[in-house]
């Protein structure tokens, strides 16, 4: 009598759109037997932790949601977090994905043993599965600035990610220490409440204009009754983001167009010529992350806002001391300092064959194979891994196609007499190389940005086109892995 093929057990780390994304994924495959880690006590990943006044999306609601899941009801193009945050929970609820999320678990270490991973929590809980998906993504663990005197403010401090609602800001003075994506949304907000806002800013940011616009009643019927409509204003923002990136990774000359647009924004909307200057970026467009707003520079123009740019040297209890000495006292910090992008895992220490740790396999920089396999680590496939972040475009994307690799893989160790799967480290080898070599030659290689880490390795981005990433992760092809029978474990 043959063998008759298991049913593996997968282990998800995270309940944003990555982790619900494989769940999704591996449940319409017939795959049931999966459980989903979440250390909060509600779903969401980085759209339940950023609540911060005026938290959006820069990416255009239609393209960013599952495709399969349109969501005709979007109040706006550009939605708003609380908006982002209900569909993820409609989409876990209507899926059937509850049942399998166990919340207030943090995961704080992962090994391969004898053909299973054994999974620990802060709370002394251990699981097991034959297969382990951390999905905690790249943008979740905020970062501090390393400043003397941090802890020393007597005021309200706190990052944006961690925003404190109770915090007296009215009528305040209040220091922004930071310019990235998120101090561009909430800056503006601010700008309207408070008495004075000096933001200190170490690089200008190219910033485009974000052309928002709620839609209307007869509009979200139309994408309800005739749904290719609103497919087709997907597809619109899809060529129109491959095209920025095609700009930006092939051709310098086309991102020259985008650069005139941003120089003309900050000709209508900053008079003042030594503004604008501050705020002139002195990169090339997309080699730091390009920005979506049609509010900041209107705020940042008005005359309760002072832009430093002034290196910051110490902050004091009283305030933000600068490097020329001057200490501007203020009565409150935000910290929009970004998150610790290329620290993929966090704080989960993940040992793998002969008690290897990930942390020595990544000492030179995170790498992956698609993205998603580390050779010596057998049935772990990370969910927006190393190099799968995007320039431009919607992450949901690359999400849905990694779901799609992982799927295939659990469905590789359904055959009888496989017991795990190991990316081959000459086939990881190939790929970190081609993709090295072509991020060099790259945007993202021509300044310091979150994009790369100090020794100028870029761990974070896909150096193509997302059509590319999809053809590639496409069809798993075992002959990239190594298929493992564990003796005395054939199934």
């Amino acid at each position: 009598m043959g063998e008759t093929a298991r049913t593996p057990s997968v282990l998800i780390v995270g309940t944003g759109f990555g982790g619900i994304a494989t769940a999704i994924e591996l449940k319409r495959a017939g795959f049931h037997d999966i459980t989903i880690l979440e250390q909060a006590d509600e779903p969401g990943g980085v759209w339940r932790e950023n609540t911060y006044p005026g938290a959006a999306c820069d990416v255009a609601s239609p393209l960013y949601s599952f495709s399969y899941e349109p969501n005709p009801r979007w109040p706006r193009r550009f939605s708003l977090q609380p908006d982002i945050h209900a569909y993820l929970k409609r989409v876990i609820g209507k899926y059937g994905i509850a049942p399998h999320i166990r919340y207030g678990q943090e995961v704080t270490a992962a090994t391969f043993d004898e053909g299973r991973w054994r999974v620990e929590t802060a709370g002394g809980e251990t699981y097991e599965a034959d297969v382990f998906v951390p999905a905690v993504g790249q943008l979740s663990r905020p970062a501090m600035p390393d400043l003397p005197g941090l802890g020393t403010f007597e005021g309200p401090a706190f990052h944006s990610a961690r925003w404190d609602h109770e915090a007296p800001l009215e009528g305040k003075r209040v220091a922004v220490i930071g310019t990235g994506a998120s101090a561009i949304q909430f800056v503006p907000e601010l700008q309207k409440r408070v008495a004075k806002l000096t933001i200190f800013q170490r690089t200008a940011p190219h910033i485009m204009a974000k052309n928002d616009a709620r839609y209307t009643g007869w509009q979200q019927r139309l994408f309800r009754r005739v749904p290719a409509t609103q497919l087709f204003g997907r597809l619109r923002i899809f060529l129109l983001a491959e095209y920025a990136t095609y700009a930006m990774t092939h051709h310098p000359v086309l991102a020259k167009v985008f650069e005139a647009r941003t120089a003309q924004l900050r000709r209508r909307y900053l008079k003042d010529p030594e503004l604008r200057r501050k705020l002139t970026p002195g990169f090339p467009l997309g080699c730091k992350r390009i920005l979506f707003t049609s509010n900041y520079l209107p705020a940042v123009a008005q005359p309760n806002v002072e832009v430093e740019t002034t290196r910051i040297r110490e902050i004091t209890p009283r305030g933000v001391r600068t490097e020329d000495g001057v200490e501007h006292e203020v009565d409150a910090i935000v910290y929009g300092t970004g998150f610790r992008a290329t620290e993929f895992l966090g704080t989960m220490k993940v040992h793998g064959l002969g008690g290897r740790a990930l942390s020595d396999a990544w000492a030179g920089g995170a790498r992956a194979y698609l993205g998603l396999s580390v050779p010596g680590f057998p049935n772990l496939f990370c969910v927006y891994g190393p190099n799968t972040n995007l320039g431009a475009g919607s992450i949901i994307y690359m999400l849905e196609r990694q779901a799609r690799y992982i799927r295939q893989a659990v469905e590789q160790l359904t055959r009888p007499g496989v017991s795990y799967l190991d990316v081959r480290p000459e086939v990881e080898e190939r790929y970190d190389t081609e993709v090295q070599r072509r991020l060099s030659r790259s945007v993202w290689s021509a300044c310091s940005s979150w994009y790369r880490q100090a020794d100028g390795r870029v761990s974070t981005n896909w150096p193509g086109l997302v059509t590319e990433y999809d053809r590639r992760t496409r069809r798993l092809d075992p002959a990239d892995y190594q298929l493992v029978t564990l003796p005395g474990k054939a199934h």
